[in-house]
């Protein structure tokens, strides 16, 4: 299963991310948008090192050697701005993800991309009116991209789960289910009963 990162700080939130791993977080996406080189080097410094490798990298790829991190993540805009010679994996590189917001645009991935994040599969708990203009379930049987797995992102909780992986999602991220909760360990822990890594 795959955790995404609060876009803003929380309160103890290294502290809660590495009791996750502690109970068998697969992978975290690190996604600060507002971090600047700097604010992210010392949050990725304070993440237990036995778990860099099972990080994500979104913003400031050039972190990743330093850190010994395996995984980037590269946005939307992120992947259409880049030619294709700038995304061939460097030889350090383990896995390379993205994010598409429709069928056609996973369709039509480069096979460098291991995994995709398709949303919003249902309406956001973190973001204030992010809701699906389709429906997920009848898109997804359009699909023709074996070579990369998606991922559904976008509302995802313990209640549906275990229908979005039955409909044909490869696995499931979360956010707001995780870092809008008040337990977020205990959710993460009900949520895990349900789905792991492809």
């Amino acid at each position: 299963m795959i955790i995404i990162s609060n876009p803003t700080e929380i309160i103890n939130e290294v502290n809660i991310l590495n009791s996750l791993f502690e109970e068998g977080l697969e992978l975290f996406h690190i996604r600060k948008p507002g971090y600047c080189k700097e604010e992210l080097q010392l949050f990725i410094s304070k993440i237990n090192s036995n778990y860099h490798s099972k990080l994500v990298l979104h913003q400031h790829h050039e972190l990743a050697e330093e850190f010994q991190m395996k995984r980037l993540h590269f946005t939307e805009k992120d992947r259409i701005d880049k030619t294709p010679s700038r995304l061939l994996k460097p030889d350090w590189c383990k896995s390379f993800s993205t994010s598409v917001h429709s069928i056609e645009d996973f369709n039509g991935l480069h096979d460098v991309f291991d995994y995709a994040f398709l949303s919003p599969v249902y309406p956001s708990i973190s973001k204030e009116n992010y809701v699906p203009t389709k429906n997920a379930f009848e898109e997804i049987k359009k699909r023709t991209n074996q070579h990369t797995k998606l991922v559904a992102l976008s509302g995802i909780s313990v209640e549906n789960i275990e229908k979005t992986i039955a409909y044909g999602f490869d696995s499931v991220a979360l956010l707001g289910t995780i870092w809008n909760n008040t337990n977020p360990i205990e959710n993460f822990k009900k949520c895990q009963k349900f789905v792991h890594l492809f």
